[in-house]
C-alpha cells in the first residue's frame, strides 16, 4: 500500500520548493507525490497514465482501463513544471507549446483538472 502524504507534509513540502532556487530532492519528491496524490482524489480512475519521473506516476478519470503495455493516453513531465502546472504558476498551453509535457492520446489533456487546491 502506497504511504498517503498528510496535507501538512505536502503544504510544507510545496511551500520549500516554493521557496528554493534548486530545491532538495525530498522536498521536491514529497511536493510532486502530493501533487499526484491530489490529482487521483480529484479524477480518480484508470484512463490516463500521468508520470513524473522520477517520482511518481499515477492512473487518473474514470474510463477505459489499461493495465498492459504502454497506455494508450499517457502525459509525462518534469517535477519542476508538474508542480508548476499543479500550482497554477504554470498555464498548461504554455508548458505544452514549450516542449515541457508530453501527452499522447486523445484524453490526454488534463489541462481542466489543473490547478489542483494543495
Amino acid at each position: 500500500m502506497v504511504r498517503r502524504i498528510s496535507t501538512e507534509d505536502g503544504r510544507a513540502a510545496l511551500a520549500a520548493v516554493a521557496e528554493a532556487d534548486k530545491p532538495a530532492r525530498t522536498d521536491l519528491a514529497t511536493a510532486v507525490r502530493y501533487l499526484l496524490q491530489l490529482l487521483v482524489e480529484k479524477a480518480p480512475g484508470q484512463t490516463v497514465e500521468v508520470r513524473v519521473p522520477p517520482f511518481g506516476a499515477v492512473q487518473v478519470i474514470e474510463g477505459p482501463r489499461h493495465t498492459r503495455g504502454t497506455p494508450p493516453n499517457v502525459v509525462e513531465t518534469d517535477p519542476a513544471t508538474w508542480v508548476a502546472l499543479a500550482t497554477g504558476r504554470t498555464a498548461w498551453s504554455d508548458a505544452d507549446a514549450d516542449g515541457r509535457i508530453m501527452a499522447s492520446g486523445t484524453r490526454a489533456d488534463i489541462s481542466h483538472l489543473l490547478p489542483l487546491r494543495p
